[in-house]
């Protein structure tokens, strides 16, 4: 019996050995496989035979075995690459995955992602990368986290110009302007700033605000539409100012009906002037305008948030989606599915997902 019992103590280590070998081995084998975590082999001592001898009663080990095989979740390190799908997380997080026309989730650490012939985000397996959709108007959808698409051939339309901003300083040492106001003549205006709006078609057009002088801390403007040298619109009320230099009064206009032709919708733009008045010559300090022509799709890039973004070639930018990362309260107890994924199970916990950040990674 007792020899019996030392070979089989003996085979045991052996065996056991031999697996802690096999869970190195695969270590090393995978040194260079992206978004690999290494794993250890746990040994644990058999149960002991109890003996009774002249000195009392004793135990005797049966051999060893092997406990467990934990996944080591720790950081790796960051490579740079030439691919902008090419994502690393810093942090605990998880990307989550799922196969094509499957609900099943998939973990992994392994961010080497590419844009498939459909335009979905995936693995070189073809698992598509989750993430929380925008909406049109770039805020996160409600719901949970779906494929990440994005459409190689998508177009935006041109986009007319509705609102326009022009903040400028307006000269207060500057004379009194001759009345009244002739776009041809610079004796009656003291200074002008010139706007690129779009119509519906996406053409350019420009519109040049005139600012002319009547008294003091008191200025006139006109809108005009260089393309006919017409005035669009004329201040409805005149801007006024402090002792200070800020402006107290008038300022917002709407300008109705312009008629750009050529097939175009009658347009109307809202102007809003916020304007100073110091002792500085007259420039333009900002100006906006929320109008713009087609655009086609130039590249799509993936920022640091995880935040997927279309460009365009009209130089507008749409948020497509930003990845979702998922966090478990025992990575250990996730499962090895081969090709770098992981799957959930009672032991890991449920999958707590959210986009990156401090808690769930960058």
């Amino acid at each position: 019996m007792a020899i019996s019992s030392s070979l089989y103590s003996g085979i045991s280590g052996l065996n056991t050995n031999g697996n802690a070998m096999a869970v190195i081995g695969n270590n090393i084998a995978n040194t260079n496989t992206i978004g690999f975590k290494s794993s250890r082999a746990v040994f644990s001592d058999l149960l002991s035979a109890s003996i009774n001898g002249s000195g009392g009663a004793s135990q005797v080990g049966r051999g060893t075995g092997l406990s467990t095989v934990d996944n080591i979740f720790g950081q790796g390190t960051f490579e740079s690459t030439e691919s902008n799908t090419d994502l690393a997380i810093e942090g605990s997080g998880l990307f989550v995955l799922r196969e094509p026309s499957s609900t099943t989730s998939y973990y992994s650490r392994a961010g080497a992602f590419r844009y498939d012939g459909d335009g979905y985000l995936v693995n070189p397996e073809g698992f598509r990368v989750q993430g929380i959709a925008f909406d049109a108007d770039g805020n996160p959808t409600a719901g949970n986290a779906s494929d990440i698409q994005v459409d190689g051939n998508s177009a935006i339309p041109a986009n007319m110009t509705a609102n326009m901003t022009l903040s400028t300083n307006l000269d207060a040492n500057a004379a009194v302007a001759v009345a009244p106001f002739d776009v041809t003549d610079p004796d009656t205006y003291n200074y002008a700033s010139s706007t690129t709006v779009y119509d519906s078609l996406g053409n350019t057009h420009m519109l040049t605000t005139y600012f002319s002088k009547v008294a003091d801390n008191t200025w006139d403007y006109n809108i005009v539409d260089e393309s006919n040298a017409t005035v669009a619109s004329s201040g409805a009320s005149p801007l006024t100012y402090d002792t200070s230099g800020v402006q107290t009064g008038g300022g917002s206009i709407a300008i109705a009906g312009i008629n750009w032709g050529g097939g175009t919708t009658v347009q109307d733009v809202d102007l809003t002037l916020d304007t100073t008045q110091y002792a500085n010559e007259s420039q333009v300090l900002s100006q906006d305008q929320d109008g713009y022509g087609a655009g086609n799709l130039m590249k799509v890039s993936i920022d640091e948030s995880g935040t997927v973004t279309a460009n365009y070639s009209n130089g507008e930018q749409i948020k497509v989606s930003q990845i979702v990362l998922a966090k478990f309260a025992n990575f250990g107890g996730l499962v090895k599915q081969g090709q770098n994924l992981f799957t959930a199970t009672d032991a890991a916990g449920p999958p707590r997902t959210g986009v990156p950040g401090l808690e769930l990674g960058n």
